[in-house]
Parts: structure tokens; sequence; C-alpha cells
């Protein structure tokens, strides 16, 4: 009866993995080596050594992320003047429509030609910032390449 009853019997814990892995190796690095497995690990995003290790040496595709700081900041700022400049436009169309309705047609005229010379300095505000943005691309990405062949080339 108590072989019965041992068969119904529920186990716990955990369930046991299908394919686990047993063997185990343990090899040793001096420091520049550490260094260099370090960085790449790093380099990797992934969050498990054993499983970055094991990636590398059966030529599974490692992803490196590299985060420029310089260049998340140009974003956040490059956004932030955008969230502005968008703000000048509603504000623009804002005034615009207030001198139709407050004002006559020669006060309203003479104050749209005020408002378009500001305009116009506007508009060359932004070609520099286009051009500037531009440039940043160019030298940003030109980076971006040659850090990508140096990566190629240790390997």
């Amino acid at each position: 009866m108590s072989d019965q009853n041992n068969n119904y019997r529920k186990k716990g814990g955990r369930k046991p993995k299908l394919n686990p892995s047993n063997h185990r190796y343990v090899f040793r690095l001096n420091d520049e080596e550490n260094d260099k497995l370090l960085r790449l690990f790093e380099e990797s995003g992934l969050s498990n050594k054993a499983k970055f290790i094991v990636s590398v040496l059966f030529s599974k595709e490692i992803k490196t992320v590299k985060i420029d700081k310089g260049a998340v900041d140009f974003y956040m700022r490059l956004t932030s003047f955008y969230s502005h400049f968008r703000a000048v436009g509603v504000n623009y169309n804002q005034v615009v429509k207030l001198l139709y309705t407050q004002f006559s047609d020669r006060k309203a005229a003479a104050f749209l030609y005020k408002l378009e010379k500001q305009t116009a300095e506007l508009a060359v505000l932004c070609k520099k910032i286009i051009e500037i943005t531009e440039k940043f691309n160019q030298q940003h990405i030109k980076k971006h390449k040659e850090n990508d062949s140096k990566v190629r080339k240790e390997q």
C-alpha cells in the first residue's frame, strides 16, 4: 500500500531541465586577457558571462551596443530644441490670428511685416541647425564605421 502512495505523491521543487549543462570547464587568464574578455562581455550586453563565453566559442552572433554620450546629449538637446521650435510655430499661428481679429488691416499688416523679419531670421537659424546636424551625422557615422572595422580586425 505504501508503494501505491509513493507513485501518486507529488514531488516538490523545480522541474528538471530538458537539456541540463552538466559539464564544467575552468580556464585561467592573465590580466590583459581578462580585461579584453570583460570589455567584450560588457559590449555584448549579455547578462551572464557563461552564456557569453559559450556564444563566443560556438561562433554565435554577438550583438555589441556602444553608447556615445556625446551623441545622446546632442540628440536630447536637438529633441528639446525641436519641441521649442514647434511651440514657436504654434505661437506664431496664434499671433497672426490675433492680429487679424484685434487690429485693423493696416496695423495688422505693419505688425506682420515685423513678424516676417523675425521669421526670416528664424529660417536662417533653422538652416544652420540642419547644417550642424548633417555635419554631426557625418562625423558620427564615420567614427562609428572606423570602430566597427577595428573590432573586426581584432577578431
